[in-house]
């Protein structure tokens, strides 16, 4: 497992918490905290709005601490919007801003109804034939935070699935296999209702741009994250509340630093009907 891919599927997982309810007039703010070796790395922050039968979500992800002060600058924000039905989500569109060593680039996508993609790129993204992501590849991706809301509406069956995760310029397969259930107490989640689900995860490449070296790129069996999923309310859904996962430096650690429910404002509600 490489840091890079363990920082991707924790920022994957740890915004299943959005996806808990879908009651009018109601937000969800929750962080998580990312460690590697015990040292403090990398942040998430999110905001989910719902009202009535529509969601908005925000995330915001960036390096802190030490890996801040020795590795490449990053932040990242990540917006979904869309729907629910009877079978769960309905993504609308997504965006993604990044800035990375201070170059920034956009990317805004929308998804058609037949699993189509309409994206437009800032700056224009001119990739070389090995590296360009084939439009059967790009049938039924979605950005990374949208791909994680149609997970976290599978509740129990979350970890048994493939998720289907695309930024713009990397098109990624994200499998989540279960494990096995704990208790609170075996799973070091005392404030946890119920069971907790433990899923391992995997990444696997599909297309696009990557610059690893060879042996990142599935010439050999990668180390899984572990990934541990609680109930903290009376919804079905489960939040990710525990991640693991063993690089060749060091261990990588997540866990939920806070998570709140609060009505959503005026203003939010105005905006969510635009």
């Amino acid at each position: 497992m490489t840091f890079r891919k363990a920082l991707l599927g924790f920022a994957l997982c740890a915004l299943a918490p959005a996806t808990a309810r879908s009651d009018d007039g109601k937000a969800i703010e929750g962080g998580y905290e990312i460690t590697f070796a015990g040292f403090s790395g990398f942040r998430i922050d999110f905001t989910a709005r719902f009202n009535g039968a529509s969601y908005d979500v925000e995330s915001h992800a960036f390096k802190e601490g030490v890996l801040k002060a020795i590795t490449l600058a990053y932040d990242g924000r990540n917006r979904a919007w869309g729907g629910f039905s009877p079978q769960g989500a309905r993504p609308g569109g997504g965006s993604l801003s990044l800035m990375i060593s201070g170059k920034p680039r956009t990317w805004l996508a929308q998804y058609g109804a037949d699993g189509g993609l309409h994206e437009t790129h800032n700056p224009n993204w001119k990739p070389t034939p090995k590296d360009a992501i084939p439009d059967d590849k790009k049938m039924g991706s979605l950005d990374p935070l949208s791909a994680v809301l149609v997970v976290g509406m599978r509740g129990d069956a979350a970890c048994d699935q493939l998720s289907p995760s695309n930024d713009g310029r990397r098109r990624i397969d994200i499998i989540l296999r279960k494990l096995r259930m704990e208790t609170p107490a075996q799973a070091g989640i005392p404030n946890a209702k119920g069971d907790v689900l433990v899923c391992e995860l995997y990444s696997r490449r599909v297309a696009g741009e990557f610059f690893d070296a060879p042996e990142e790129a599935e010439s050999k069996k990668e180390e899984p994250m572990y990934i541990w999923l609680a109930r903290f309310d009376d919804t079905p859904f489960r939040f990710p509340a525990r991640l693991e996962a063993k690089t060749g430096f060091g261990t990588i650690r997540g866990k939920v630093l806070s998570l709140k429910e609060r009505p959503l404002t005026d203003a939010e509600k105005a905006a969510m009907r635009r």
